[in-house]
């Protein structure tokens, strides 16, 4: 018995030696524990800091731009720092996307979509997806007029509401929804519908609950079946069923009236590459078409909608700066007429407005998480095949090497001496940089840019009462936003 005993305290403690030993010549970082690897440091860290990214950020300055952690059975490296960050996106070995538990749920059980999958089977979706995209009007007039009715169609419903203070929260969502859906099913929904404000609405809490590795239960999958609610699991699955069911009703309409001679979005563009290729690929099934909406649904809607209601925020807190924005529009547009996306070149200061948004806020502060395709060396450092790398954006725009008092709202940091737009290289990166740019940057910047406008062409954004401090705290989670806050919408 006492042998037996031995024998097993021997082994256990040969595991968990083997299993706390780091990775030959591997990225430093804190020491993990065995099973769990940095998971308990790391949430103690983020109960310190409020966010996973301020973590990171932490982190690199211990142990360097290069940072290795293991969250469960992950390895996983942080990079942080313009030049370090460049270095990674610009090589191919980085290209990969993660796998795990969450990560096919998400998609069935299967690696799909175009968001978290890679490989030959990613660049055939990505290049089908972009093809169609762009002959639905991506990055042409089309899309910019398209742009222009649904910022229209925003102000109307604004100026309904303006005579009471009115609660930011998710307010830009539809209308921004709408601008891609035009693309994905040429159709667009009504900005008081009740059904898809609501799914919008949990669409953003999933961004909240997971962090860039996917959560506890992508790490630890049996934490569903003993804690599902504590995991995450539970949340994660009705938030995805209710989406998936949303879409297939989408894709269902779309099927009835389908003809195969006159595609309206992308949608139809997929069916007809189905009904010509007869069930006999594996790439244009349901499965992928329903996976490839759900990417572009939650990502195509989140980020730009989000960067709005930081907008709204920053001209609450700054009001000389959003004056300034003000008295450009009328002295480009006067005060007869709306602004088009012809209008940008002519408004310097409020382009780097928007952009100096970007930047300090950092929506997606964390890159979507890449994977390692292959071994791979970064800076002396070995760096195993399927290793996760974290790319930290906010890292790079928070970058006191570059910018100048980073912390500071400053618009001007984007204009040179003669007034006209600066834009740095590597330095300003809210869409990333390489093969896995963000596939909508165009219709993101031309959104952004007529819905901010549109409603500082129309309204002075005021704080709900005098009292106001001006305070704000922010969701954390794969994208940030800030909590809900009132303003007043006073018409120009």
């Amino acid at each position: 018995m006492l042998l037996t005993a031995a024998v097993i305290l021997i082994v256990l403690i040969i595991v968990i030696l083997v299993d706390i030993r780091r990775p030959h010549r591997f990225p430093p970082g804190p020491k993990w524990l065995p099973f769990v690897g940095n998971f308990p440091t790391f949430q103690i860290e983020k109960r310190k800091f409020g966010f996973c990214h301020l973590v990171l950020a932490d982190f690199a300055k211990t142990y360097g731009e290069i940072t290795g952690l293991r969250l469960g059975n992950m390895l996983l490296v942080s990079v942080s720092g313009s030049a370090a960050v460049k270095e990674v996106l610009t090589r191919d070995e980085f290209d990969g996307r993660p796998d795990g538990f969450l990560f096919r749920l998400r998609t069935f059980g299967e690696r799909l979509g175009i968001a978290l999958s890679d490989g030959e089977f990613w660049k055939g979706q990505r290049k089908f997806c972009m093809q169609y995209l762009r002959k639905f009007g991506l990055g042409r007039k089309d899309m910019e007029l398209i742009v222009f009715e649904e910022a229209r169609e925003l102000v109307d419903c604004l100026r309904s509401k303006c005579a009471q203070p009115i609660t930011i929260n998710n307010t830009f969502d539809i209308s921004v929804l709408n601008v891609l859906w035009a693309l994905l099913a040429g159709e667009r929904f009504s900005l008081d519908n009740p059904r898809l404000a609501g799914l919008l609405s949990i669409i953003h809490d999933a961004f909240r609950i997971v962090d860039f590795g996917g959560g506890i239960v992508n790490q630890l999958p049996f934490l569903r079946f003993v804690a599902p609610e504590y995991s995450g699991y539970k949340q994660s699955y009705a938030i995805l069923k209710r989406t998936w069911q949303f879409l297939e009703e989408v894709i269902d309409e779309q099927k009835k009236t389908f003809s195969v001679t006159h595609s309206r979005g992308l949608i139809d563009a997929f069916l007809q590459q189905m009904t010509e290729l007869q069930g006999q690929s594996d790439t244009f099934t349901e499965k992928q078409l329903l996976s490839i909406c759900l990417d572009l649904m939650m990502a195509g809607s989140e980020t730009t909608s989000n960067t709005l209601s930081f907008a709204m925020l920053y001209m609450l807190k700054y009001p000389e700066i959003q004056k300034k924005v003000q008295d450009e529009l009328d002295e480009v547009l006067g005060r007869n007429r709306s602004p088009t996306p012809q209008d940008r070149l002519k408004l310097p200061y409020t382009e780097a407005v928007i952009m100096e948004i970007q930047r300090i806020c950092s929506v997606a502060p964390l890159a979507v998480p890449h994977r390692t395709m292959r071994d791979t060396e970064l800076r002396g450092y070995c760096i195993p095949k399927d290793t996760v790398v974290i790319i930290n954006i906010y890292s790079v725009h928070m970058d006191p090497k570059f910018w100048k008092n980073p912390s500071q709202f400053h618009p001007e940091r984007f204009l040179n001496d003669k007034g006209s737009l600066s834009i740095p290289d590597w330095y300003f990166i809210p869409f990333g940089q390489g093969k896995r740019r963000c596939l909508g940057e165009s219709l993101a910047k031309t959104s952004l840019f007529l819905f901010f406008t549109s409603i500082l062409n129309n309204f002075h954004i005021k704080n709900e009462s005098p009292d106001c401090t001006g305070h704000f705290e922010i969701h954390d989670g794969l994208t940030l936003s800030p909590k809900p806050f009132k303003v007043r919408l006073v018409p120009r």
